[in-house]
Formats: C-alpha cells, structure tokens, sequence
C-alpha cells in the first residue's frame, strides 16, 4: 500500500526527458504528499500529446455521487484485480498515467503499538514513475475533479518486511506501453 509519497526534488523531474512533457512552473518541494490533496500525474491528452496534470490522488468515478458521497478512498488499485473492480475497469481501459514522485513511506509495526514511518526513495533520489489511473467526476455544480489513483503489486524482497504491497514502480521503457491503453 502507499498512502503517503514525496516530491522532494521537482526540479530534478526533467530527468524524465523521455516523458516529452511540460510540467506547471512553480512546483513546490513537498515531503507528505497524503490523499486527498493534488499529486503530479502525466498521461496522453485528448490531442494525443503526452501532458501533466496535478490530480486529486484519490480515484473518484465519473459515474460516482462524487467525494462527498464516497464511503471509501480509493488511493490505490490492486494490479491484480483493477481490471475487474467497478471502480477502477473503465480508468484501466482508457485512463492510464504515470504518477510522479522520488519517494514513498511505509509503515513498520513492531509490535508494540507504535508505527514507525519508513520513507522508501532511490540513492540520489531520482524521480519515482508509478503506474496510475486517473478519472474525472462531473459535479452538477463545481468544476470537474480530476482524479488518481496508484497501482500496487505485491512487495519485492527489500520491501516485504515493512508492507506485502508497494507501488507499481515502472522503468522508462514500460512508460508508453503502460499508458497504451
């Protein structure tokens, strides 16, 4: 599971040169990127060119009652069962992103009652790619939310200690066909 991610280093997004998008001027470091709030997405735009958005990171379906309505959060996607899942079939169709950051936490549980937070980063703290869905939901009086969610696999060796989950990190050559949908 990642419920918490960092974008330390926004400056070292243009790295992701193969990404071949402009990202909002005036990104601001942020160290506790939580659900609900705005998170750095890329995905394919409507003119077929690749485009980055600041979506709400929690999946809100367009055919939902919208955020108010919502008993759960939908922070995270199981790569296992998304396909198949209400909530997340049509996004995995048709709304793929990458989810951008150089960082997320884990929590350890020692046993003792206390939650030790673990962030989990790259040596040198490269940018993070994460394989995402995202949505828009149509309000009948707001402006539309644009929102996402990470998709999560079981967690490699170095992570399975801390959680059986973690993000779907994607290497640079799995960029364009994740979002080939």
């Amino acid at each position: 599971m990642c419920a918490r991610a960092t974008l330390k280093a926004p400056d070292r997004l243009t790295e992701l040169r193969e990404l071949r998008v402009t990202f909002p001027g005036g990104l601001k470091p942020r160290f506790n990127i939580a659900p609900t709030t705005p998170i750095l997405t890329a995905r394919i735009g409507s003119d077929g060119a690749m485009e980055s958005c600041l979506c709400r990171w929690n999946l809100i379906p367009n055919w939902s009652g919208g955020p108010k309505k919502m008993k759960t959060l939908l922070i995270n996607a199981r790569a296992e069962t998304a396909p198949f899942k209400l909530s997340f079939r049509d996004p995995f169709k048709r709304r793929q992103c990458l989810v951008l950051g150089d960082g997320f936490y884990e929590w350890a549980h020692p046993g003792d009652g206390r939650k030790l937070p673990y962030q989990i980063h790259q040596p040198d703290d490269p940018p993070f790619v994460f394989a995402g869905l995202w949505d828009e939901w149509e309000g009948p009086v707001d402006e539309p939310i644009q929102s996402c969610t990470i998709i999560t696999t079981q967690a490699n060796q170095l992570l399975r200690p801390l959680h059986d989950r973690m993000p779907v990190i994607l290497n640079r050559a799995d960029y364009a066909q994740w979002l080939d949908s």
